[in-house]
This record gives structure tokens, sequence and C-alpha cells, in this order.
């Protein structure tokens, strides 16, 4: 008897049952009740890319597609708990940060993420506001997160680079320098999203020490949109975590949630949720 027929016929031992770990993003960030933005679309997106994702909830929200109702904040050391408990046991090849209600809360997120290895990436999108306008993050609380040094990419849409930065940024060289200006601040890349510079297509503007470049995109002629901010920064993150280099999951996280706009859902009488499952839609 072969080697291979000694190998299909002997009894399966414990390492045969396991595969192989898959990828994980450690996810830190509020729910969205509706389902379109925040942990919810973190999660389909990461799963849309083969990415297993770890929880730590900062804030439980009660919103729907036109308006945010109520947000409750956990307490900073439940977060840091929920962080240390999936690190301990799982670990995770990179981290996605959204919604943050406060500065105790980056606080002790940024002492969480010092248990981790400098080469584990740090993916910051910083939440200040819903799509509806509700405010859900403190600008003051993301400049500190910013000034750690630990955020490998940040990505602000104009209107957050607007108010972290202090000046108007709705041309390009009002981006590149708002970048610049972020960049100065700690963050090792910024990728500033142009959905709201009066642009005819989709610009988005990634800035790294060694320089910048634009990355053009087509503008999608849909209903206003709810979590393509999370959807974008969750595939950079999944991206990260599979290996890509950032430049590489950056563009390829663009192409994708273009594809999540294209597809959005029809849900609510707000701003409707794009669909990070747009490869997968057995309801159509």
């Amino acid at each position: 008897m072969s080697s291979q027929s000694d190998a299909r016929d002997r009894p399966l031992g414990p390492t045969d049952l396991v595969p192989a770990r898959p990828p994980t993003v450690l996810v830190i960030a509020g729910s969205d009740s509706g389902g379109g933005a925040g942990i919810a679309a973190d999660l389909k997106t990461l799963s849309a890319h083969g990415v297993w994702g770890l929880l730590a909830i900062t804030a439980v929200t009660a919103q729907n597609t036109t308006v945010v109702r109520a947000i409750h904040a956990l307490e900073p050391e439940m977060v840091t708990s929920q962080i240390q408990a999936v690190v301990e046991d799982i670990g995770c090849d990179a981290v996605k940060v959204g919604m943050v209600p406060d500065r105790s809360t980056v606080a002790a997120i940024l002492r969480a993420l010092q248990s981790l290895p400098e080469d584990i990436p740090v993916v910051w999108d910083p939440v200040l506001a819903a799509s509806t306008g509700n405010a859900l993050g403190s600008a003051e609380a993301i400049s500190a997160a910013l000034s750690s040094g630990r955020i490998t990419l940040f990505t602000p849409n104009a209107p957050e680079a607007a108010v972290l930065t202090g000046r108007r940024v709705e041309t390009r060289a009002e981006v590149e320098a708002a970048a610049q200006r972020l960049l100065d601040q700690g963050a090792r890349a910024v990728l500033i999203k142009g959905g709201h510079l009066p642009e005819a297509g989709a610009c988005d503007y990634l800035a790294l020490p060694r320089g910048g470049r634009w990355l053009e995109g087509e503008r999608i002629a849909a209903q206003p949109t709810h979590g393509t901010g999370c959807v974008l920064a969750s595939a950079a993150a999944a991206g990260l975590a599979r290996g890509l280099d950032l430049e590489e999951a950056v563009v390829r996280a663009k192409r994708f949630v273009t594809e999540a706009i294209r597809a959005q859902r029809h849900l609510g009488a707000g701003r409707w949720p794009v669909d990070p499952c747009w490869e997968v839609r057995p309801w159509t």
C-alpha cells in the first residue's frame, strides 16, 4: 500500500480537524442598529475579503437611515477588556478603529494597542459624524490618537480633514495640504476621501512620507449613501491583514467600495446603505 493510501486510511488526529488560521482584523468601533455602518458594515466587508473579524464595541447606537436617536458609550474599561480578551487568545493581523465617542476611550484603546507588536497595522477611520449629521466622535480625541504615532493609515473624508486641521478642504491643493498636516501630526499614511469634493469623479488622495498620489475613480450615480467610510477602511485593513503593501491595499479597497456603492440597497427612507456583500446577493 502506498504512503498516500496510508495517510488517507489512518485515523484522524486533533490537528487534522483544525483548518488553517484565517487572517484576522480586530474592529474597534460602534454599532449601527440599521446595519449600514459601524461594526455591521465592518464585519460584512471583512467576510467578503475572507478575513475573520474580532470585535471591541465602543458604543451602542439607536439609529436608522434618517437619524441617530441615542448613543450609549461603553466604559473605557469594557472596551479594553474586549480587546485584551480576543488578542490574548486569538491575536490579530490588523486593527481597524472606527467610532470612538470620547478622549478617555481613545486613551484606553491606545494603551491596549501598546500590547500589540509594532508591525501590526492600525487603520483609523475618524468618525466624527453620522451620514445623517449627528455627532459621533470628538475631534480633540482623534487629534490625541494621531499624536500617538501608532496609526498606520488614517482615513478622514474631506470635511473631517477640515475639522482636524482647522482649514478649508475643498480643492485638490487644499486636500494635499491637509494630508501633509495630518502626516505631520503623527499618522504614517493618510487617505483623504474626496467624495464631498466638487469633482466630476470620485477622487481620493493617498499621502505617504515619500510623497502622495491621487486615486481617480468613478462617481456612481446613487442615492445618498451610508457606510462608505466604514467599508473602505475595513477593506484596507483586510488587505493589510492578508499581507498586501499599504498602497495596494488602499487601491483595492477603493475599487471594492466603488462596487459596494453601485450595489447599494434600497432600505429605509433616508440614506441607503452601500452593500459590501455585492459579490454574493442571493436575494436578487
